[in-house]
């Protein structure tokens, strides 16, 4: 048996339409939903998932989490998403942001994060956001919202369209359960904040784009709320 790697792709694979499920290291999916583009890409050895937002309308792109696989994604976002001009990072984790330095250099893009994370992020960030800001891409407007607990101040980005909300996540809320917590009183925090911000305030419908892995929904995790809590993870 050969104990050789297989080269790393040059370029990402992406597809159009949406299911949720990506095929496998630098694939991706783009679809439409109302004036919002949206690409989802797999990047690096973790499976981290890459997102971008688009306005149909005027062309402007946001970057979430530059990940990994900086060469590939660079490439990708000068053929793809040419008019992207900001980068937000999710949390301070590094898998999340070790494609940003080179990204940014390459093409000149503005960095977001929250205040309380960003000093752990290895890239200098220019504009700081927190719970209840909004982020806009154009005529498109994000909400922020903050879910403390997998990291001190991490963010998720919330996208309500007339054809359906969209929440990306960070590595706060996966299908399954919440992010991974390092004691008792994070769980909590984290778990208060996923009660009263996110399954609170947000139907069943919501699509949930979660920092690695498959996409799930608030309807199929909120039945599970008392079971995390009674596990304690």
């Amino acid at each position: 048996m050969s104990n050789t790697t297989a080269p790393l792709p040059d370029h990402i694979t992406l597809t159009e339409g949406y299911s949720g499920r990506l095929d496998g290291r630098l694939t991706g999916e783009r679809w439409t939903v109302g004036p919002a583009r949206l690409t989802k890409i797999s990047v690096g050895e973790m499976d981290n998932n890459v997102y971008l937002v688009e306005s149909v309308e005027t062309g402007d792109v946001l970057l979430i989490d530059a990940a990994n696989d900086a060469p590939q994604l660079i490439s990708h976002l000068r053929e793809h998403a040419p008019t992207v001009k900001e980068v937000l990072t999710t949390h301070m984790h590094a898998d999340h942001w070790i494609g940003l330095a080179e990204t940014v250099e390459a093409l000149g893009l503005t960095t977001i994060a929250s205040p309380g994370d960003a000093g752990s992020i290895d890239v200098p960030t220019d504009r700081h956001v927190s719970h209840g800001d909004h982020v806009t891409v154009g005529d498109v407007r994000l909400e922020v919202i903050g879910l403390r607990g997998h990291t001190p101040d991490g963010i998720a980005l919330l996208l309500r369209t007339d054809e359906g909300t969209h929440l990306f996540s960070g590595d706060s809320l996966f299908p399954g359960g919440p992010g991974k917590t390092g004691s008792p009183e994070e769980f909590a925090q984290l778990m208060d904040d996923l009660e009263t911000r996110v399954f609170a305030v947000l139907d069943d419908d919501v699509v949930v784009h979660p920092g690695h892995g498959d996409d799930t929904s608030v309807g199929a995790e909120r039945p599970h709320l008392a079971e995390w809590r009674d596990r304690g993870w």
